[in-house]
């Protein structure tokens, strides 16, 4: 039986019980280890390494990876700190160590990863027989070179791989020759445009890999989501990936509490901050004396909180102020070491973190895990919660925001609870990704596509014809090479944008390039005087230079933000699928979305209000994209919805629907957009699209049309079920809408909706 001293969380459940703070409790309990022994057959000196290491048995997850190594590639998808990096670091360090020649590929999504994963791999001292080296952005120009030569295990991230490595491959050639091992950590990650992308980068790499001779073994590991093998054969383009999901290691027993903000005002159904619910938990939790790691999405939210938990210590519990600290991108390599020694030791009770600290870094167990809003998917969410559990319980704390997804879950906790988890969605065809690729590949080696077809896909010959019709291959003896040969294409191509036309986005403050945007989202995101966030920081534009490709920002740190005002058209271009279901006619497949931002409206912090609307003279853009759109039967909406009602409502309804795909996509709401109009030129009829917010489409609103039924179920108890009088942010506003939220009509949506369910 624990003890109150060992849930120092006890009384903070009883206060949020008292104010109804506290919306549900669940319970987890412990689970037990389920060990094998160290497989006979590893490489002596791995072997050794190991048990000087600490490590005398394996999990048996760990040894059935062992054993599918030499059958098949493998996913494996156990828990957060369950000893995943084990399952693929065995057989690749084996592989090292028993044939001198051999060469080892790991990719990670982050730097941090990889120095990480480069650490625990030099804890086991396996001396010349494992050279590991990283070997991405940060590394120094004179050092890579004596790297490609020396190393036999480079440790490197997909954009690396994409630019530096795979265009170099003549380079790299005894490193390709001999490359026996690639390991893919942190899978679920590859999901939507980054996803597809990556899917196209593995699928180079296997066809370079096949030039030099070579077949190598892929491993992967992934928090839990609902499609592992899927996902990994289309980041790989391999077939029959095993899937490893039974956890041997132990498990800590958890309590997990679901926390609701109180109310400010009944009527518009706004709450209390949830940053600020935040900071009294962790000041709470501090006190008490468990250690604890607070998830907030946005760097700036990040530092707030770690300030508002610092300032009430220094006043109560001087001691403990300095015990608390803020972990995010941006501090230098030195200073989260440092940050991630005094967590491991102790010495810091308690650290507030975007999601960089949610994937696999090693920081220790903690006692609790806050995590501020809805992270955007129950694998995240519960990779969060992983971290939760030191001395045999631990406290697991999602404490909800006023977002309408946010407050659907709040009133169904055991729905939410018991939330399967996602499934991440590639689409590695999408022309507007693929075909760019497919000009890097042909930069690495003419493409043949009766050779590359097992790698690049079966349709290469097709999409080679479309580029050599637009100018950019010129076929020779059935292969086909660039037009340009000195052309370097993967310089072109961002890994994480779907479009390879771009913006970039330059500091004025430090001449600093930030990142940059897609063409089709630059005029809606950065146009002049747009308050633009990136990495969680706020920045004013002052300039967006149209001609120049580039957006001019400084920093800011005002109290409004800012949201455009457009007209959009959309066009169809192609029917893919249609289907009669609930009283409309349901179609899904390809149109052409025209936006013109007009104006932008400046609102302020938090209340929303607005304070100004100011013109804007932008030209328009269009995109070709995936979408889902019905069409209501007329006995549906009849003479029930006068014109001005009629507008209202299916503006209410595309924004609830928006609102909750992400329960059926592995999304965000700011990856979908959507148009309602009472006449569409091309159906003649009151219509809704919901489209997929990146150029080509990932597959997101084909989920949407496969569980319609589900969706319209989820916005019509979004919205009846909220107590707000006429719509809030809570159900129809979208805090993106190109109309500003103008007109809404929540009672008619909610009318409309049950209607549909009616059918």
């Amino acid at each position: 039986m624990a003890t109150a001293a060992a849930e120092p969380w006890r009384a903070l459940l009883d206060e949020g019980r008292e104010d109804e703070r506290l919306v549900r409790q669940a319970f987890e309990g412990a689970r037990r280890a389920v060990l094998a022994p160290l497989p006979d057959d590893v490489h002596p000196t791995l072997l050794k390494g190991l048990r000087d290491a600490g490590v005398s048995e394996l999990y048996r997850h760990q040894a059935v990876a062992w054993e599918t190594f030499p059958e098949s590639p493998f996913v494996v998808t156990t828990g957060t700190a369950s000893g995943k990096s084990m399952c693929f670091n065995l057989p690749a360090l084996d592989v090292l160590c028993t044939d001198a020649k051999a060469r080892a590929l790991y990719l990670y999504p982050t730097k941090a990863l990889a120095q990480d994963q480069a650490r625990a791999i030099a804890s086991f001292r396996l001396g010349r027989h494992v050279r590991p080296a990283i070997y991405d952005g940060d590394t120094k120009r004179e050092e890579r070179t004596a790297i490609r030569k020396r190393s036999n295990l480079i440790l490197t991230n997909p954009d690396m791989l994409h630019m530096g490595i795979l265009p170099n491959h003549a380079a790299w050639g005894d490193f390709f020759a001999n490359l026996a091992v690639v390991v893919v950590d942190e899978a679920h990650v590859y999901r939507g445009v980054f996803g597809s992308h990556v899917g196209n980068v593995l699928r180079r790499l296997r066809r370079v890999c096949a030039a030099y001779g070579v077949e190598p073994r892929f491993m992967m590991a992934s928090a839990t989501i609902a499609n592992p093998v899927e996902l990994a054969e289309g980041l790989t383009g391999l077939e029959g990936v095993a899937h490893i999901d039974e956890d041997g290691s132990p498990g800590a027993a958890r309590e997990i509490a679901m926390w609701n903000p109180p109310l400010t005002d009944e009527a518009l159904q706004t709450r209390r901050s949830a940053l600020g619910e935040a900071a009294d938990m962790v000041r709470d939790l501090v006190v008490s004396g468990a250690r604890t790691i607070c998830f907030v999405k946005s760097r700036k939210g990040v530092e707030l909180v770690a300030k508002l938990v610092a300032d009430q210590l220094a006043d109560a519990h001087p001691a403990l102020r300095d015990r608390v600290a803020p972990y995010r991108a941006g501090y230098t390599p030195q200073q989260r070491r440092e940050l991630e020694a005094r967590l491991v030791s102790g010495d810091l009770l308690a650290v507030v973190t975007t999601d960089a600290l949610e994937l696999g870094i090693d920081i220790g167990a903690l006692d609790a895990a806050v995590v501020v809003t809805f992270p955007g998917t129950v694998a995240s969410l519960k990779q969060m919660w992983g971290r939760a559990g030191r001395r045999g319980r631990g406290f697991a704390v999602y404490i909800a925001g006023e977002d309408a997804l946010d407050q659907f879950f709040c009133r169904h906790p055991d729905e939410f609870l018991g939330r399967p988890v996602e499934a991440a969605i590639i689409n590695y065809e999408n022309e507007q990704i693929h075909d760019p690729h497919l000009l890097c590949a042909a930069h690495e080696f003419p493409i043949v596509p009766e050779r590359d077809a097992e790698t690049l896909g079966p349709r290469v010959r097709l999409h080679c014809e479309h580029l050599e019709a637009q100018g950019h291959f010129v076929q020779r003896g059935g292969s086909f090479a660039l037009r340009k040969p000195e052309d370097y294409p993967a310089a072109r191509v961002s890994l994480r944008s779907g479009s390879p036309d771009a913006f970039g986005v330059v500091d004025l403050s430090s001449g600093e390039l930030l990142g940059s945007v897609d063409a089709a989202r630059a005029f809606t995101t950065v146009h002049d005087g747009a308050i633009y966030l990136h990495m969680g920081r706020s920045y004013s534009v002052r300039e967006l230079d149209v001609h120049g490709r580039r957006a001019l920002v400084e920093p800011f740190g005002g109290n409004y933000y800012t949201q455009p005002k457009k007209e959009t058209d959309t066009y169809i271009e192609r029917l893919l699928d249609r289907r009669s279901t609930m009283g409309v006619t349901l179609s899904f497949g390809m149109v052409s979305v025209s936006e013109t931002v007009v104006a932008y409206q400046r609102k302020r912090l938090p209340d929303h209000e607005p304070i100004d609307l100011n013109g804007l003279d932008l030209p328009e853009t269009t995109f070709t994209t995936q979408a889902l759109w019905y069409e209501p039967d007329a006995s549906l909406l009849a003479e029930d919805f006068p014109l001005e009602l009629l507008l209202g409502t299916l503006h209410a309804v595309e924004h609830s629907q928006i609102a909750v795909l992400p329960l059926l996509a592995m999304c965000d709401r700011w990856d979908i957009g959507g148009l309602s109009t009472n006449i569409h030129p091309q159906t003649g009829g009151p219509t809704i699209f919901i489209y997929d917010g990146h150029p080509g489409g990932v597959g997101i609103t084909q989920q949407g049309f496969i569980g319609f039924e589900r969706l319209v179920a989820d916005a019509y108890r979004l919205i009846t079920e909220c107590r707000c009088e006429r719509g809030c942010p809570s159900c129809v506003q979208s805090p993106k809408c190109g109309n500003l939220n103008d007109p809404l009509a929540k009672d008619g949506a909610g009318e409309m909706l049950r209607r549909m369910l009616d059918r």
